[in-house]
């Protein structure tokens, strides 16, 4: 079994009796997320916040007994808005780095994650070290640990960073790019299950150096909140013992986001 899950229902077990009663109960969090990332997080046709970290969230906070408003933010000035008391939490698939650490405090993963080199699908690309992606353009959502690896790893590449993820696919199906590098469940879901991602495949082998993807993916808060940062933790073990991450998970994805296997 994976240790963070292990430990996570281990966790549980101790604090299930007590969770009746929670020092969170009653109390009020906003809750600031992307909006522009699906299937993790964006705007449903109705133009509600949806996806699998918004059922997190609201999942977790059942657990607590706390009131939530979920709020939409730029990924660019995402923990600066945290920083700046716009709001308590960052729940936006976020990974967990040591640069990020510097500024904000994390919860436990809540899952886990890879990246990957896209192509499309009539690329003759086969080499994505440094010196086979030589002068080649390739792409990835800015102020994210896609864009930070490929400037720090592509010297000799066109690097073009995006605003959002949703720019970065757009202009590789448009043939704008020669690759790109994205988090590979989201590339999955849009190469397998999107219209547009049809025309592009996954390639390469998985990216899991732990400098990028860090610890995994968690939830961001100030550093002075530790206790709320406690409640999450405690209510993060909970819904994953009793099922209720399973069943959001579920929804979503063919593998289990906490192992990423299926």
């Amino acid at each position: 079994m994976n240790k963070t899950l292990r430990s996570l229902i281990l966790a549980a077990a101790a604090i299930l009796p007590t969770t009746a009663v929670l020092a969170s109960e009653g109390q009020s969090l906003r809750i600031a997320t992307e909006g522009a990332y699906p299937p993790f997080n964006f705007f449903t046709a109705d133009g509600q916040l949806g996806g699998f970290d918004i059922e997190i969230g609201r999942a977790l906070c059942a657990q607590m007994k706390a009131n939530c408003e979920f709020v939409a933010q730029d990924w660019d000035g995402i923990i600066p808005a945290l920083l700046a008391d716009k709001y308590d939490l960052i729940i936006a698939s976020m990974f967990i780095t040591e640069e990020r650490k510097q500024k904000v405090a994390f919860t436990e993963p809540y899952q886990k994650s890879a990246m990957t080199f896209v192509v499309p699908k009539d690329s003759d690309l086969k080499d994505f070290s440094p010196k086979g992606l030589a002068g080649k353009t390739i792409g990835a959502q800015g102020s994210t640990t896609q864009g930070d690896y490929l400037s720090a790893m592509f010297p000799d590449s066109d690097v073009r960073l995006y605003p959002t993820q949703d720019a970065v696919n757009l202009d590789l199906a448009s043939g704008r790019l020669d690759a790109q590098v994205g988090d590979m469940i989201p590339m999955l879901e849009w190469t397998q299950k999107s219209e547009d991602g049809a025309c592009c495949v996954l390639a390469g082998a998985p990216i899991s150096e732990a400098k990028y993807v860090g610890e995994g993916v968690g939830i961001a808060l100030r550093k002075e909140d530790a206790a709320l940062r406690e409640q999450l933790n405690q209510a993060l073990a909970a819904i994953i013992a009793d099922g209720t991450y399973k069943a959001i998970n579920d929804k979503y994805f063919s593998v289990n986001l906490l192992t990423l296997q299926k």
